[in-house]
C-alpha cells in the first residue's frame, strides 16, 4: 500500500537567549527559551532528501540571536513576531512560521541602602534575583496574511486556605471521599489565552500590558470567588480575563487540583480540625485534572485541547 507525506515542520527548538539592556548603570534583563518551528514545501526533502528549499536549523538559532541584538526584545510576542515574519517574507518554500517562547522572569535585587559602602558600591541596578513564580509563554504563528498569538503561563501556584467547599456530589460503591464544607484549594495554574489580533492592518496590543492585566485579574478571580468545586473557580478566572481585557477572545485552563487531606491525628490524643488552625498532609500525586475553555459569547474555539500541557 502507497504511503503519503502528512503534516510536517522543523527548525531549532529551545535556543536560550538572555539580553540584556543597559540603561547607564541601570540594566534590564528578558530571558527566553525560543523554539522556531516552519512548514511549507517540504515534500522533496522528505521524499529524495534534496536540500533545495530547506533552510538549516542552525540559521535559524543564529537568526533568533542576531534578531534578539538587532530588534531587541521589547516582549515575547512581538520578538515571535519579527522572527515568524522574517521567515515567512524571506524563504519562498516557507508557508507557516510558529515561534514558541518561554519567559523567565528576573526582578531586581534591593540593597542595603544608599549609605552602604559594602564591597565599594552605594546603589546596585544590574543584581537580579530569578522569580520563583510561573513562567511566560508565547506562540506567534504567521501564514503570509494572518496571525495567531497564543500568550499564557505556566506554574503559577495558588492556594486558598479557607473559602472553599466540595460536596453534593455522586457516590457509588466505590467512593470514600468525605464531603468537605472548609477545604484547603491548591492549583497550579497553566493557562492559554488567544489574542482577536490577527492582521497587521488592526491595532497591536500592548504585549506587556495585557500580560500583567490578565494575570491580575485571574489572580484576583481566584481570590474572591468562594469556591464550590474548582471547576466553578477556573470559570470565574476566565470570565474575568475576557470581560476585563478586550484584546482576548478565548483562554484555556489546565489545572490540577493539589490536594490536602487533614491528617488524622487522634491515634495521639489531638484534634485535627480547621476551626483554630490544621494539619494537613500534601498529596502530590495522583491529583484532580480539572481543564476547561472559557470563550466570549459568539466566538468558535481555536486553542487545542491539549495545549496547556506543553
Amino acid at each position: 500500500m502507497p504511503t503519503i507525506l502528512g503534516q510536517n515542520q522543523y527548525g531549532k527548538a529551545e535556543n536560550r537567549v538572555v539580553r540584556i539592556t543597559r540603561d547607564g548603570d541601570t540594566h534590564h534583563i528578558k530571558d527566553l527559551n525560543v523554539s522556531v518551528a516552519l512548514s511549507g514545501d517540504m515534500d522533496d526533502v522528505h521524499y529524495s532528501g534534496s536540500n533545495a528549499n530547506v533552510l538549516p536549523t542552525d540559521t535559524t538559532k543564529n537568526t533568533v540571536f542576531a534578531f534578539a541584538k538587532e530588534y531587541g526584545v521589547e516582549s515575547a510576542e512581538q520578538f515571535g513576531i519579527h522572527l515568524a515574519r522574517h521567515f515567512v517574507s524571506s524563504q519562498e518554500p516557507i508557508q507557516t512560521a510558529r515561534i514558541r517562547i518561554e519567559e523567565y522572569s528576573w526582578e531586581r535585587i534591593e540593597t542595603s541602602g544608599g549609605n552602604s559602602r559594602f564591597i565599594g558600591a552605594d546603589e546596585v541596578k544590574h543584581s537580579f534575583v530569578r522569580k520563583g513564580q510561573e513562567t511566560r509563554t508565547s506562540q506567534i504563528t504567521y501564514d503570509g496574511e494572518k496571525w495567531e498569538v497564543i500568550s499564557g503561563l505556566k506554574e503559577l501556584s495558588v492556594m486558598n486556605s479557607t473559602n472553599s467547599e466540595f460536596w453534593g456530589y455522586v457516590k457509588d460503591k466505590y467512593t470514600t471521599l468525605k464531603e468537605a464544607y472548609d477545604r484547603v484549594l491548591a492549583t497550579d495554574v497553566s493557562a492559554r489565552w488567544r489574542y482577536n489580533w490577527t492582521s497587521d492592518e488592526a491595532r497591536m496590543p500592548n504585549w506587556e500590558k495585557s500580560y500583567e492585566q490578565a494575570r491580575k485579574h485571574m489572580l484576583e478571580a481566584f481570590a474572591e470567588t468562594y469556591s464550590l468545586s474548582l471547576q466553578q473557580t477556573l470559570y470565574q478566572m476566565g470570565s474575568r480575563i475576557i470581560n476585563s481585557r478586550s484584546e482576548i477572545d478565548e483562554i484555556r485552563f489546565s489545572l490540577p487540583n493539589n490536594h490536602h487531606f487533614l491528617v488524622d491525628l487522634e491515634p495521639f490524643g489531638l484534634k485535627n480540625d480547621t476551626a483554630d488552625g490544621a494539619v494537613y498532609f500534601a498529596a502530590d500525586r495522583p491529583y484532580g485534572l480539572i481543564e476547561a475553555t472559557v470563550l466570549r459569547d459568539g466566538i468558535e474555539p481555536q486553542i487545542p485541547v491539549d495545549m496547556t500541557n506543553l
